[in-house]
């Protein structure tokens, strides 16, 4: 029994050992591939994630990017558009009014106004048509415009198809300013602008005639400037000094004059005559025209003089504002 116990142990435990070895040494090597096998699945697989991961982080950063571009360039524009344009309102719409009732209130108070934008339906009104009507043949530029034009002007407001732009002065009529002129001066001086659009060159103008004495200023119903805020801080404190006029039509206005005894003199740098040169004594009307196109030819038809301003450098031409005091000095001074 110890022999057959002996032996069978024997033979187990050689053939265990044997097996033993060779299971363990077989199911070991089996669990090291299938180790080496995961570990290397799982190297693959974690790589494989990996750049899907980096894939889908380098999608989502350049989508964010792209997002963050995108905001950039739309978001942030607008912001800026919404700063610069409510800059812009408080800048510009201080001198207006719009709506029905705060215009006709503005317009029966009898308050200075410089343009008027309305619908056709508004001008044609009962409540507005004879207003506008007045205002026109004093010199007021009234424009028929769409609803969307006047949205457009008023940023949006609910204008009810009209709105008006106040004036920093009150204009008098062409007749008060002749009789003005002529019962306080022999020979007095009234300037005359032809196509001067910028406010700017407006103001610089006004301050020089009233600093040189000037009797007043006629300012054409179209183009041309009006008398705007910025045309009344150019002028520093001139325009509260002198007379101006607004007229329908300058030619018509010039037509006016002559009648009452002024001569007609225009600035042109194309003049043979010198204004130094210019010895005529007698009530002036002096027309300063834009300094591209200077005087318009129909006006310069109806001028009895063309002066030119002497020139000694390179400079061919002066501004507009330059060439009207220089013009009103040599004037008034003879």
């Amino acid at each position: 029994m110890k022999n057959s116990s002996k032996k069978f142990r024997g033979k187990n435990n050689k053939e265990y050992k044997k097996n033993s070895d060779l299971g363990y040494y077989s199911k070991n090597t089996n669990r090291l591939e299938k180790n080496d096998r995961f570990l290397n699945n799982s190297a693959k697989n974690k790589k494989v994630e990996n750049l899907k991961k980096n894939d889908e982080n380098n999608t989502f950063s350049s989508v964010k990017i792209k997002n963050s571009r995108l905001k950039s360039n739309t978001e942030f524009p607008h912001k800026n558009y919404d700063i610069h344009q409510e800059f812009t309102n408080k800048r510009n719409l201080d001198d207006w009014i719009w709506g029905k009732h705060s215009v006709y209130e503005a317009l029966i108070s009898e308050r200075a106004i410089n343009r008027i934008w309305c619908t056709s339906e508004i001008f044609s009104s009962d409540k507005f048509f004879i207003l506008f009507k007045d205002l026109k043949s004093k010199g007021v530029l009234i424009e028929e415009v769409s609803w969307n034009r006047i949205s457009q002007l008023t940023y949006g407001a609910s204008h009810q198809g009209v709105a008006l732009q106040l004036a920093c002065s009150k204009t008098i009529s062409l007749e008060q300013l002749i009789d003005f002129s002529q019962n306080n001066c022999v020979n007095p001086l009234i300037l005359a602008l032809d196509g001067i659009t910028d406010p700017h060159n407006v103001g610089a103008i006004i301050r020089s005639a009233e600093a040189f004495g000037c009797k007043g200023i006629i300012i054409p119903q179209r183009r041309s400037a009006g008398l705007t805020g910025t045309v009344a801080k150019v002028a520093a404190g001139a325009l509260e000094h002198l007379h101006v006029s607004r007229v329908v039509n300058l030619n018509r206005a010039l037509e006016e004059l002559k009648k009452n005894g002024f001569l007609v003199v225009g600035l042109s740098g194309d003049s043979q005559l010198s204004i130094a040169d210019f010895q005529e004594k007698a009530p002036l009307v002096v027309i300063v025209g834009s300094e591209g196109k200077g005087i318009s030819l129909l006006t310069q038809k109806k001028c009895d003089y063309l002066l030119s301003i002497p020139l000694k450098g390179k400079t061919p031409s002066l501004n507009a504002s330059v060439a009207a005091a220089i013009s009103i000095f040599y004037l008034t001074s003879k």
